[in-house]
């Protein structure tokens, strides 16, 4: 039995479509038959050349939901259960050792220093091979946390963007959470943005600011929480930060979530927060720039807590997979373009342009 496979052989180029025998399952290992996978702004920055983890030739896609196809020997989901052929299934992308300072002492495995996340630095070279979800089929390696979807009757498509975009915001609001009634500003209404206004509605945000050029990805911000949206390419910074201020007699917000990936939007956050505020980047997975900062006046003195955020657990895959099964019917309208798995590159073109919020493939129509 072969699997199709779409391997990105050069940066800038299209992706090559591939027919690579399925290998004999490991202990452990378990051979997915996918439903959905997902089209992250990661992968543009990999189709590109311009995140230093890939590693030619690979098979793009760390976003992935499915069916259990096989499984080699006995294998427990995340929650203790056996995993059985038919299940749908969900899993933590990445893959951490167990061992190393990180995983073992400070129990952090987000930090291990030996991850490995198919789709993102496994070439497709690599035992077992298939090893990314752009694929009618993924194998997961013994060292996945996999997690069974209770809900098997909802849109597979639904659940993609929770395993990066709603697990990296979770992340966030695992380590920062507003107090009832206090005020968030969200830069960038993608995926994460969006995720992090429903996580801030949820844990009691009286005020959800959403700041983003979009009028579109900013209406949408409403839905998922946000009460006032401020469109950057109508509002000045200064104009901004007067309507925060207003919003907070003067005070600036509690918390700051830079959702965008942009330097500029993390300079401006800090300069909206209140004495003793927090501002959380979790949009910067790749350099998006540099500003000029004063550690005494931008953060001493005002006490300011600046926290980043880098990637997530299995813990947090399974709070966003939660949140999203807690109302499918509005996570779904943040998928807003479904590609046979055929068309992959066109997928990736609509992502790059920013004409979708999140495009999903779907290997069973193609």
């Amino acid at each position: 039995m072969n699997a199709r496979v779409y391997v990105l052989q050069e940066f800038n180029k299209p992706l090559v479509e591939q027919s690579i025998p399925i290998p004999e399952l490991l202990p452990g290992q378990v051979l997915v038959k996918l439903k959905a996978s997902g089209v992250c702004g990661s992968d543009l920055h990999m189709w590109k050349g311009e995140d230093s983890r890939t590693r030619l030739p690979m098979i793009l896609g760390h976003e992935g939901i499915g069916t259990v196809a096989g499984i080699g020997g006995k294998k427990c989901a995340a929650d203790g259960s056996e995993l059985r052929e038919g299940d749908l299934v969900f899993w933590n992308r990445g893959i951490s050792c167990g061992y190393c300072y990180y995983c073992a002492v400070l129990k952090e495995p987000s930090f291990c220093q030996n991850r490995k996340v198919p789709g993102i630095n496994v070439p497709m070279g690599v035992p077992p091979y298939l090893n990314g979800c752009y694929a009618d089929h993924v194998i997961l390696d013994a060292g996945t946390n996999i997690l069974k979807v209770p809900q098997t009757a909802i849109d597979p498509s639904v659940l993609v963007a929770a395993s990066c975009s709603g697990a990296t915001a979770a992340h966030g609001f695992d380590i920062v959470r507003p107090n009832l009634g206090e005020t968030v500003v969200i830069f960038g209404p993608g995926p994460i943005g969006l995720f992090s206004a429903a996580y801030a509605k949820k844990y009691g945000a009286g005020e959800i600011v959403l700041i983003g050029g979009s009028e579109v990805r900013l209406e949408m911000g409403s839905q998922f929480g946000a009460t006032t949206l401020l469109n950057r390419k109508k509002l000045t910074a200064a104009e901004r930060q007067e309507r925060i201020m207003e919003l907070t007699s003067g005070r600036g917000a509690d918390l700051i979530i830079e959702a965008s990936g942009s330097g500029d939007a993390l300079r401006e956050a800090i300069g909206l927060a209140r004495m003793g505020g927090t501002v959380l980047s979790v949009g910067l997975s790749q350099p998006g720039g540099t500003f000029e900062f004063d550690g005494f006046l931008d953060l001493t003195r005002r006490n300011l807590r600046l926290q980043g955020v880098w990637v997530s657990d299995t813990r947090h895959a399974y709070q966003a997979m939660n949140l999203v099964l807690s109302n499918p019917e509005l996570f779904s309208r943040l998928v807003t373009h479904r590609f046979p798995l055929s068309e992959v590159n066109q997928a990736l073109q609509v992502m790059d342009s920013r004409e979708a919020i999140k495009a999903v493939l779907l290997p069973e129509l193609g």
